[in-house]
């Protein structure tokens, strides 16, 4: 199915490139500014971007913006686009209180803004622009919107705390609490919680092909974290990171990779405080109690 969407996008004068567009969800032609077009460093214009198959990779900076577009906007579900290349696509850019520019006319850029009386602050240099400054979803809380990129998805419910972070082509499919970090190519079921400082492999790491999932009703503990998926109703102990070659004891005395335990639900892993083994028994949301549904009820 063929997508189009009315963009407006800025480019750099001196070269021509593009360095980021924003698609406006009702699809108009609606104007930006910035100091830095004023000082003639950039300058707006409309286009339009079609995409023929989201199946095939962007070939474009524009293609590349309206696939994180789609994915904010959470018209497609993380790990349903096809996002090859896309570092190659996107610039690295000086993210400015005055506008986007490259980086190698901030210093300019700080100077021709003083006469506005504009004191130049410069929060990132980075590939991928915050979520909030081009898609705001519906339902959400975010607290520290620095930590969430274009391209995250996150559903109604979710609250992303000062400490969490939600990665592009990641992040939650419901009510979810995230106080810790949510990478590339990894999704959330609905009613879990990553606790503070926790973290998740995802397709950002290890060769970059793994996609690992949190299932619905799970407990990700403070500072812990997974290589592995979990299943429904899973709890990993506060501190205890599980990779896919940690040994785990069984309930039945057993011993086996925790790859071999990925995505099944019902499993507390947690570490014996005698003897330092990782061990995997059964268990249920009940144990944690599930998240507070009045702290997410965020219409």
């Amino acid at each position: 199915m063929n997508i189009s969407r009315i963009g407006h996008r800025y480019v750099d004068v001196e070269t021509g490139k593009t360095i980021d567009t924003w698609f406006p969800s009702t699809n108009e032609r609606i104007n930006r500014s910035c100091l830095a077009e004023k000082s003639g460093l950039v300058k707006g214009e409309f286009i339009e971007q079609s995409i023929a198959s989201l199946e095939e990779p962007p070939t474009s900076t524009e293609d590349a913006y309206l696939r994180l577009h789609l994915l904010s906007e959470r018209a497609r579900a993380p790990n349903t686009v096809n996002l090859e290349g896309i570092f190659t696509l996107l610039p690295i850019v000086a993210w400015t209180s005055a506008g986007p520019v490259f980086p190698k006319h901030v210093e300019s850029l700080r100077c021709l803004v003083a006469a506005d009386y504009h004191h130049l602050t410069v929060p990132s240099v980075d590939r991928f622009p915050r979520m909030s400054d081009y898609v705001i979803p519906y339902g959400v809380r975010i607290a520290d919107t620095d930590r969430v990129r274009l391209g995250a998805h996150l559903a109604v419910g979710t609250t992303v705390m000062h400490e969490g972070f939600v990665n592009f082509n990641a992040g939650t499919l419901g009510e979810s609490m995230v106080e810790g970090r949510i990478t590339s190519g990894v999704v959330v079921g609905i009613n879990s919680d990553i606790g503070a400082g926790a973290s998740i492999m995802g397709t950002l790491s290890g060769g970059g092909k793994l996609r690992n999932f949190i299932g619905q009703r799970c407990l990700l503990g403070a500072n812990a974290g997974i290589g592995i998926s979990l299943g429904d109703e899973c709890i990993v102990e506060a501190g205890l990171y599980v990779t896919a070659g940690t040994k785990v004891r069984q309930p039945d005395g057993s011993v086996v990779s925790a790859r071999e335990l990925s995505g099944k639900s019902g499993i507390l892993f947690r570490r014996n405080s005698q003897s330092g083994a990782v061990e995997a028994i059964p268990t249920n949301s009940s144990r944690w109690g599930g998240l507070n549904s009045t702290l997410h009820a965020n219409d």
